[in-house]
Formats: structure tokens, C-alpha cells, sequence
């Protein structure tokens, strides 16, 4: 059509209502705008067998580049919504899915003719699924007939009824509608037609790759799904020890009731007392998260921590603005703060002033104190990460508070880091008047490989007036997000958790957590450094490794610690951030003892690699880390690498039964750099894989 950036859901490809969501957003865009997108791309690279491979090819987190270029930092990545839209489409197939869009369409124009036939004007003359009808003074009347039907129709203004239709759309609910609307009809009283524009209509090809003609039996679309996960390495497998990521246990209880119909097949504006269930919920979860935080109110409409901070940074904006202060728009942020708070800030309207940090980590109170003065009249607010980012509960955060509030700022304290605080320590006892949690991090909702998140916001009482306000109701004062509750239908996941935790049990979680991470980090003293601890030596819920030694003394970089990892079974920790060449490990309560110590194994292993070729024992450039990952491919054929196949493929770590294999090795970055959009495979590798 000539348009240059499209963007869409999947929410009607596959993926629940979930009275919200969550569901995958999309972007598609020109090439020439291919390396200004936020969010990753998947392209296509190959290993150092020449084997393809695909990697994340474009990053634009805060995690990947400098802050201050970062463009995600209000989203979140809905892996998990996009692979079921992704595999709505590979089951359909091309000509399943045009023929649910005929299906659908047709449906739509037959209940425009029964509404036509009964006198009403419908809007617009050409249409797909959803159709505007005029009833004038008769608007209400037909709402309530139509809820004693079990249909919900939209209004619209005062004259308006909005109907969609979609594939499950069942000619018993066109015959209701038009009941509705004072109609007695049957759907073969009407012959359907098309009433879409002509020049429209589309006659290229698409959903040509191989994938979507290969799996139109439940058998072979089971095993396609079967074989992509085999080559995951999530939970199920090992600890994944991502710093500031808190990769926790889902409990298979607490999963269970997104799949009830009762909670994923609700639309977010359905009638209150259709979704009273909901609200108890959303109620008690929320008094349960106010009492956990020490704030007074929370919203649940942030759908993302990234998307939370930025709603409340709004909350602080709005404050200000109400008080009359709208000259306020400073905010205060150390370096060791969250990645993605100085985007958000700047993205709230605010101008972001750097404060510094001393050699420890720590804020630097004397720089903090003095720019607090110097921008105290136009001070709107600070964002603090507590504990820091780099994993230390810094003593003096009740200051920093104190110094904000005298010059008129308000606190924003980021809940990344909230997995270490629950049972412990408030951030609203602390003395900051607004934080976002994790859901996704503290409270259990799986990330899916990026997504569905959630990022409530709590707010003392002073600003619980200028929360977001609600999409429809409150014609959208303040909203951050389409419906009212965000991803609603992933709530009862931490309301589970809460619930069968308890206040004991999750303040024990806690203390597991920050237990775990000194283990760690005890265990590897004298093999690593931790660069960051408090004055009494101990770290917070996660810990900094430094390997920046091994690459002057053995040629050792970050990334060949992180490919080894995966030889011993272990997902790699966070690299290279917020500190580069360093590993960030978080293990959280989930792990046991048993686990800890086989990681701690695998990194003590590789550590004594490392010394190997410090000592001249191993080649420098011909050794297990710098020909990490291994795979199944190196216990064939010929071998001439100077170590054993045996020493390659089953390092201290991992397991001799169960092993986890990579399904590459070494990918060549570079050439994955060269190739930002994934082609397409020949169909032959499909049909060898389909054998």
C-alpha cells in the first residue's frame, strides 16, 4: 500500500483475549529503517562448521548498547505470544488462514444484511470484521437485550453499537444479535457475499517458506514443536543464573488456571459483574503487593517493568503538574541505576541529570547532594535501583530520600531487585513514593523467552491520584496501556504464588536468595573476583564476577566463559553487564545446594582451564573454551584438536545421561552482522528434517 512502518497485534491470530492480554505487538518496517527498530531481530549466521545458525543479529536494550541509544526501554518483548501466533500460522498453512478470514468476513457481511434488513444504517460501506451500527435512542435497549442473550456488544457514543466478529463466531450468535435488535432470523434466510474493497484485495503470495506446508497433522505439529524446544536450555534443564534477570521457579500450580477458559477468554470491557472473579483478585493482589512494598496503592496496567517505569514517572509528572510545579522536570539518576531508567525518564518529558558513583559501587553522596541542590528548583524526582544494580543494599538510600524530598523531588526506586527485598525491607518504609515490581522477576510469571511481563506500579497515597487512569472510562487520563489491567490474565500466577507462599514462606525466599548468591560468590573466591560488596563483604541476591583477568593471562574472553558454560549444561549468567567482561549471577532461592554446587563446579573447572594455558599446558588458541559450545557433531569423524573428545564434551557440570547438547557451535558473529534479516532455507533442509 505504500506505507513505511505497519504495526498490528496478534492478539486475533491465536493468542486469548485473557480479559487484555498478554499478546505480541508487531512492527514491520521498510529495509531502510531495519537498523532503527527497538527490540531484537533474528538473523541468520552460521557456526565454525559452516552448519547455519541464528542469532539475535540487532539488540537495542540497554544491556547491548549505550544507554543513552537504547529504544526498548518502554516494551517488552512478548516471546511467548509471538511463537503461539507464530504456530497458529504454521498449522494453518496460507490456505487455512485465508480461509478463516473468508469465513470470518462473510459472517460479518451476513450479519450486516439481517441488521440492513431490519432498518438500521451500517457503517462503513466496506469492511472486514467490524461493523458500526446506528439504532439512535434504542442504544440501550439493545445493549440490555443483547447481554440477556450472552452477547456483548460495544457502545459507542450515545447513538452507536460496535460488533466484531471472529472464527469462533457460531451462527447461533448471529441469530442472537439479531434477536437483539429486534430481528427473527436464521443465517440461511441470507446469502453471503464479500463487501471488501477491490483494489484491496491481495493477490501476492505469502507464508511461502516450507515451514507453514509441512505440518497440517496434530503428530507432526506436536513433534515440530518438540524438536524447537529440545533445543532450548531453559529451567526445566539447569539453573540459569541471569543477573538481574531472576530466572525463578514457575510452579506447574500456579500456571494452571491462565489455561481456564474463565480467565483467557474474557474481554477487558465486558460488563462488571461478568468479571467479578477478576476483580477479587486484582483486589487482593493488590492490597497483598501494597502490604509487601509499604506503599498505598498499586495499578496493575503497566504490562512491562520498563512500561511501569514509565508510568510512573508520568505519576510524578502529573503530581507535579497538579501542584502547580510544572517547571519540575530534573531527574536525578546515579550511573549504577537500572539501564533503562535515563530512556524512560527522557521519554517522561524529563531532562536527566547524571549523578556519579565511588569506586565501590555506591552512590556518591557528595556529587548527588550537590547537583540535588543546584537543580533543586526544578527537581521533579531521582531513580534509585535498590539494591544496586550491582547487587549491594547501599546504606545510604535513606539519605538519598531525604535529600530529594527537602528540594521537592519525589523517589523512584526501581523493583528490579525486589527478590531481594520481600519479607526484608518496604521501599515505601525506605522513602521512596513509587516503585514498579517485576512480576516476571519476583513474582513468578515465566519471562518466554522475553515475554509476557507484567510492572505494576505502587505509589504512596499523595500519588495514588494520577495513577493511570482507565483506557475507556476515564477517556485514557494518564493510561499506558490499551485495557485497564495490563496482562491481566497472567495475574493469577503471582497471586498463586502469594498465596500459597504466604507471608513466612516469601519472606524465606528471600532470605534463600541472598543466601545462594554468597554461596556462590564464597565459593568462588580466589578462582574470581566479586567486585562489588558491602563494607561487612557480602553481596545482595546476585553477584559481579570478573574474568577481565583471563584475557591478558590466557587469552580468555567473557564470551569463552559463556560458551564453556553451556558444554557443562549451564545457561551462561548475564554478560558484560552493567559491567563489561563480567559475568552477573543471580541464582535465586530456586536452586539447590546440589545445583550451586554444580555450577561452582563448571566455573571452577573452567578457571582451571584457564590456568592451563597461563601455564603453557593448553594451546593459547586451540583449546575447550575458545572451541566451545561442542556439539554432537565432534564425537564423529576425524579429531585433531590437542585435548580429549571426552574432556570437550563432558566438562565438570555435565551430566553424563540427560546431557544437553548445543545445537551449533561457535557462531560467527560477524557474518551474522552482515546478515540482519533471516533468509530463507532451501526446501530440502525441510524435507531432510521432516525424514
Amino acid at each position: 500500500m505504500g506505507a513505511d512502518i505497519a504495526i498490528g497485534c496478534t492478539q486475533r491470530f491465536g493468542v486469548p483475549v485473557g480479559y487484555g492480554g498478554p499478546h505480541a505487538a508487531y512492527m514491520a518496517v521498510k529495509d531502510a529503517y531495519k537498523r532503527s527498530m527497538p527490540g531484537r531481530l533474528v538473523g541468520v549466521s552460521q557456526d565454525s562448521r559452516g552448519n547455519r545458525a541464528y542469532r539475535l543479529s540487532l539488540q537495542t536494550r540497554e544491556q547491548h548498547i549505550r544507554r543513552e541509544k537504547a529504544t526498548s526501554n518502554i516494551c517488552t518483548a512478548q516471546v511467548l505470544l509471538a511463537v503461539m501466533a507464530s504456530m497458529y500460522a504454521v498449522f494453518h498453512g496460507p490456505k487455512g488462514i485465508k480461509a478463516i478470514a473468508q469465513s470470518v468476513h462473510q459472517k460479518a457481511v451476513l450479519l450486516a444484511l439481517g441488521l440492513e434488513k431490519l432498518g438500521y444504517k451500517v457503517e462503513p460501506d466496506v469492511f472486514f470484521d467490524t461493523i458500526t451500527v446506528d439504532v439512535g435512542k434504542l442504544q440501550g435497549i439493545i445493549l440490555k437485550t443483547a447481554v440477556a442473550e450472552e452477547v456483548n456488544l460495544r457502545r459507542i457514543g450515545t447513538t452507536k453499537i460496535g460488533i466484531s466478529l471472529d472464527e469462533r463466531s457460531r451462527p447461533v450468535t448471529l441469530e442472537a444479535v439479531w434477536r437483539a435488535f429486534g430481528g427473527d432470523f436464521t443465517v440461511e434466510d441470507f446469502e453471503a457475499g464479500y463487501r471488501l474493497p477491490e483494489t484491496l484485495l491481495r493477490t501476492s503470495e505469502y507464508l511461502t517458506h516450507p515451514i507453514f506446508h509441512m505440518n497440517r497433522a496434530e503428530s507432526e505439529m506436536t513433534r515440530y514443536i518438540r524438536r524447537l524446544s529440545d533445543r532450548d536450555l531453559a529451567l526445566d534443564r539447569s539453573m540459569i543464573p541471569l543477573g538481574s534477570c531472576t530466572m525463578k521457579l514457575n510452579a506447574t500450580a500456579e500456571m494452571l488456571p491462565i489455561t481456564w477458559p474463565e480467565f483467557s477468554e474474557i474481554h477487558p470491557f465486558v460488563p462488571a459483574d461478568q468479571a467479578e472473579g477478576y476483580r477479587h483478585m486484582i483486589t487482593d493482589f493488590s492490597q497483598k503487593l501494597c502490604e509487601i512494598t509499604g506503599y498505598d496503592a498499586v495499578s496493575m496496567q503497566p504490562n512491562s517493568g520498563a512500561q511501569g517505569e514509565y508510568a510512573g514517572l508520568l505519576t510524578i509528572r502529573a503530581y507535579h503538574l497538579a501542584n502547580g510545579d510544572d517547571h519540575r522536570d530534573v531527574c536525578l539518576i546515579p550511573t549504577s541505576a537500572h539501564g533503562t531508567n535515563p530512556a524512560s525518564a527522557q521519554m517522561a518529558g524529563m531532562k536527566v541529570v547524571v549523578v556519579k558513583v565511588s569506586d565501590n559501587g555506591d552512590i556518591d553522596m557528595d556529587d548527588f547532594s550537590a547537583k540535588a541542590e543546584q537543580y533543586a528548583e526544578n527537581l521533579s524526582c531521582c531513580m534509585i535501583t535498590y539494591p544496586s544494580t550491582h547487587g549491594v543494599f547501599e546504606e545510604n538510600v535513606r539519605e538519598v530520600c531525604d535529600i530529594v524530598h527537602k528540594h521537592g523531588g519525589q523517589v523512584y526506586l526501581d523493583g528490579a531487585n525486589m527478590n531481594a527485598m520481600v519479607g526484608l525491607a518496604r521501599p515505601g518504609d525506605i522513602g521512596s513514593d513509587v516503585s514498579h515490581l517485576n512480576l516476571h522477576k519476583t513474582f513468578c510469571i515465566p519471562h518466554g523467552g522475553g515475554g509476557p511481563g507484567m510492572g505494576p506500579i505502587g505509589v504512596k497515597a499523595h500519588l495514588a491520584p494520577y495513577l493511570p487512569g482507565h483506557p475507556e472510562t476515564d477517556g485514557g487520563e494518564g493510561a499506558v496501556s490499551a485495557a485497564p489491567f495490563g496482562s491481566a490474565s497472567i495475574l493469577p500466577i503471582s497471586w498463586s504464588y502469594c498465596l500459597m507462599m504466604g507471608g513466612e514462606g516469601l519472606t524465606q525466599a528471600t532470605k534463600v536468595a541472598i543466601l545462594n548468591a554468597n554461596y556462590i560468590a564464597a565459593r568462588l573466591k580466589g578462582a574470581y573476583d566479586v567486585l562489588y560488596k558491602s563494607a561487612k563483604g557480602r553481596v545482595a541476591h546476585e553477584c559481579i564476577v570478573d574474568t577481565r583477568p583471563l584475557v591478558e593471562s590466557a587469552g580468555v574472553t567473557v564470551d569463552d566463559v559463556a560458551k564453556r558454560l553451556i558444554d557443562c549444561g549451564f545457561h551462561a549468567p548475564t554478560m558484560s553487564w552493567p559491567v563489561a567482561g563480567t559475568l552477573m549471577i543471580e541464582p535465586t532461592e530456586s536452586e539447590t545446594k546440589a545445583e550451586l554446587d554444580r555450577f561452582c563446579d563448571a566455573m571452577l573447572a573452567i578457571r582451571a582451564e584457564a590456568q592451563a594455558i597461563e601455564d603453557g599446558k593448553m594451546d593459547r588458541t586451540n583449546n575447550p573454551l575458545k572451541n566451545a559450545p561442542h556439539t554432537v557433531e565432534d564425537l564423529v569423524g576425524e579429531w585433531d584438536r590437542p585435548y580429549s573428545r571426552e574432556q570437550a564434551c563432558y566438562p565438570p557440570g555435565a551430566f553424563r545421561v540427560d546431557k544437553y547438547w548445543s545445537p551449533v557451535n561457535r557462531v560467527d558473529n560477524v557474518f551474522g552482522d552482515r546478515n540482519l534479516i533471516c533468509t530463507c532455507p532451501p526446501l530440502e533442509d525441510y524435507a531432510e528434517a521432516a525424514e
